[in-house]
This record gives structure tokens, C-alpha cells and sequence, in this order.
């Protein structure tokens, strides 16, 4: 087999995942379906994200080659099935880009980006017919947090939201209050549910992406904790033996001096 002699190259990625898919190419590779690529590609996706919220343009750059991979791969997998190609692909996304844009390529005037982003959400309607539920098409193998965020973004689009914060607030100020009244461990996880999705109303309606923000505070705890962990092994403790006093002493410390 030829190795492509520009890198930089689309059509390199290309035949490089069609000749390792060749009979007489890797094993592995010739080996992988749609369905046993899902975890890895669900698996790229997320250190995508890690490198995003790293701002590390360098680990951007390969997680993004990494990504693009398991694209090119499962449209050669397609191919090879007689299902579509990546020629199919690339012309639906161009052609999407195309009729979601009239403002840029055609003559629909528009007013600030809300306009824009109501204008999307029609056309999108129109593409998947009218009588579909706007909700149907987001996936429900998103992460529950990103989930719940993006149907409440859907309709509020058509209005179905509360006038002010206060009505939320005072939402959730009630599902605390019915999650303290539950007693079965069934009736608790059903009213913790309407809390957690209360809470990410608050937080779309403040602009503030919930899958970041939880990945920030689980960044930041992690850095604290284990910067007590350090702690305790330069002072010849155990972390585990610590009261819980002892334990939000060091805590604190870690406040202090592990950063934001």
C-alpha cells in the first residue's frame, strides 16, 4: 500500500482508514462495526471536551484528529455496507450549513442572534415535518444534565417558560421542600429528579452551561482533595484516620492554596 505523501490532506485520512480496512489491512480495524466503536467514539468526544475546558490547544489539535478518525471510519464502514458514503455526509452537512443560514446566504434579514437561533429552530421544524415533536430529535443517550438543559431549551423556544426567575426560584424552593417529605427511597430519587431538573432550568435561564459548570466544580474538588492527600503524605498521615474536623481543617488549606 502507498502512504499518502501530504498529511495535510483530507483525502490522506481517507485512504489511509479505507486501506487499513482492506482485506490485507489491520486486523483490529477490519474487525470494528458501528456498534463496537460507540464507547471509544463516546470516549473521544469527552477528551475533546477535557481539552476544551483545559484551553490546551495543543491536546485540542490531536483530540481533534482523534475525533475526526471515528468519523471517517464509520463512513467507510458504511461504505463498505452499501448504507452511504462520505461524499452523502459531507453533501448533507454542506446543504444543512446552506438552509439554516438564509441571513448569510440568501436575503433573510434578521435582528441580533436570538432572531437567528428562533429562525433555526423553524427551519429545523420544517426539515423534519410539523407534525414531529420539537423534542423527538434530540438524543437520549446525551448525558442526563445536557439532556434535560436542551429540551428545556426547545420549549422555551415556543414560549412554554417562566415569565421571570422568581417562578423558578419558587419551584424550587417546593421540590426541596417535597424531596424533604419523601420516604421511601423510591419517592426520594423521583422528587431528587425534579430537583436536579429545577435546578437546570436556573441555570439555562442564567446562560450557564450545566454539563461545564459540574465539570468545573468536579475539577476543582478534585484538585482540593487530592492536594489534601498530598498534605497528608508529607506530614506522615492518613487521610482516612482524620476526623471529619481534621479532614475540612485540611479542607480549608486546600482552599487556600490549591488554586481557584
Amino acid at each position: 500500500m502507498t502512504i499518502p505523501k501530504d498529511f495535510s490532506k483530507f483525502s490522506a485520512l481517507v485512504k489511509i482508514v479505507a486501506d487499513l480496512r482492506a482485506p490485507d489491512g489491520c486486523p483490529w480495524d477490519r474487525a470494528q462495526t458501528h456498534q463496537s466503536l460507540r464507547e471509544d467514539f463516546i470516549q473521544e468526544c469527552y477528551e475533546v471536551l477535557e481539552a476544551l475546558d483545559e484551553t490546551d490547544a495543543a491536546k485540542l489539535k490531536e483530540e481533534l484528529g482523534d475525533l475526526l478518525l471515528h468519523i471517517v471510519l464509520q463512513a467507510q464502514i458504511a461504505k463498505e455496507a452499501g448504507e452511504f458514503e462520505l461524499a452523502d455526509v459531507l453533501t448533507g452537512i454542506n446543504r444543512k450549513l446552506i438552509h439554516r443560514h438564509p441571513h448569510v446566504f440568501g436575503g433573510t434579514k434578521v435582528n441580533g442572534v436570538e432572531e437567528i437561533k428562533q429562525n433555526w429552530q423553524e427551519l429545523k421544524k420544517v426539515e423534519k415535518g410539523a407534525d414531529k415533536s420539537i423534542i423527538a430529535s434530540v438524543p437520549k443517550t446525551m448525558p442526563a444534565l445536557s439532556y434535560a438543559q436542551e429540551i428545556q431549551n426547545r420549549v422555551a423556544g415556543v414560549g412554554f417558560d417562566w415569565e421571570d426567575d422568581i417562578g423558578v426560584i419558587e419551584k424550587l424552593a417546593e421540590e426541596v421542600a417535597e424531596f424533604n417529605q419523601a420516604e421511601s427511597p423510591e419517592h426520594k430519587a423521583e422528587e431528587y429528579g425534579d430537583l436536579l431538573f429545577t435546578l437546570v432550568n436556573i441555570a439555562r435561564r442564567q446562560g450557564i452551561d450545566v454539563e461545564i459548570a459540574l465539570r468545573e466544580a468536579n475539577r476543582k474538588f478534585t484538585q482540593r482533595f487530592q492536594y489534601m492527600e498530598d498534605l497528608c503524605r508529607k506530614r506522615g498521615k492518613n487521610i482516612g484516620a482524620l476526623s471529619f474536623k481534621e479532614q475540612n481543617t485540611l479542607w480549608d488549606e486546600a482552599k487556600a492554596n490549591a488554586g481557584d
